[in-house]
């Protein structure tokens, strides 16, 4: 999908959404029932670096600096983070975190934060434009990937030919939308059969839990079998020292 057509589904009515430097985007729209929203972005399969990153921490810092607890809906079509001397340089490690507290801020202060992801996304491009929100959306196209496999045998030092048999039982090896379903970074996935507008208003109604769940949906969505265990056992021994 184009960037015009999800703007067009999601907002029916009209936006008020720009672009701007470095692939970002910013602005306003309308969702029913909800009334304004902020939108924020990177698109065009842009990779994330500094500039674009302080840009739209910025954005999502005035939103919550206006009080009004209007949701944050992020669009992300994004290559990766942006693999350049300059950037490495300049901390893109800080940049991206400080990207990444911004929207956890703003979720604390009661944003409802969701993104959407109709394009790539990959690496700490994918986490800081995706996987920080609340909710993230794979839309039609969405490719996304912590780390694809090849790089996977690069850093584990196992062999390629392993890890692509393991990738096909155990989605937290594989990239793509259906293993992140499964393992429940992604919350849902929508088809181009039906509007979106209906569907971002249905997911802004729904409760916002009060911790992360991820571990729980992919254990529900048998993607993560041990990891709510591990983490309630963790918890558990925390508190019996504390």
């Amino acid at each position: 999908m184009t960037l015009d057509d999800v703007l067009t589904s999601l907002f029916p009515t009209g936006h008020q959404v720009q672009r701007g430097p470095a692939g970002t985007l910013h602005g306003l729209a309308k969702v029913e029932g909800h009334g304004k929203v902020t939108v924020v972005g990177i698109v065009g399969g842009t990779p994330l670096g500094v500039d674009a990153a302080i840009l739209l921490a910025g954005h999502v810092l005035a939103a919550v600096e206006a009080s009004d607890r209007a949701p944050i809906v992020f669009l992300a079509d994004t290559s990766s983070q942006n693999m350049a001397r300059r950037d490495e340089l300049l901390g893109l490690n800080e940049y991206l975190a400080h990207l990444t507290k911004s929207l956890a801020l703003a979720a604390a202060h009661g944003h409802r934060t969701v993104s959407l992801l109709f394009g790539h996304a990959a690496a700490g491009a994918f986490i800081a434009a995706a996987l920080s929100s609340q909710s993230l959306v794979a839309l039609p196209g969405a490719a996304p990937s912590v780390m694809d496999i090849p790089s996977i045998s690069r850093v584990t030092k196992l062999p390629l030919e392993q890890l692509e048999r393991l990738a096909k039982s155990t989605p937290i090896f594989a990239p793509g939308v259906a293993p992140l379903f499964a393992i429940g970074a992604v919350t849902q996935t929508w088809a181009a059969d039906q509007p979106f507008a209906p569907r971002l208003a249905d997911l802004l109604r729904q409760p916002v839990p009060t911790s992360d769940l991820r571990d729980q949906i992919g254990l529900e969505r048998k993607g993560r079998r041990l990891a709510q265990t591990i983490a309630a056992r963790v918890a558990a021994e925390a508190a019996a020292h504390a």
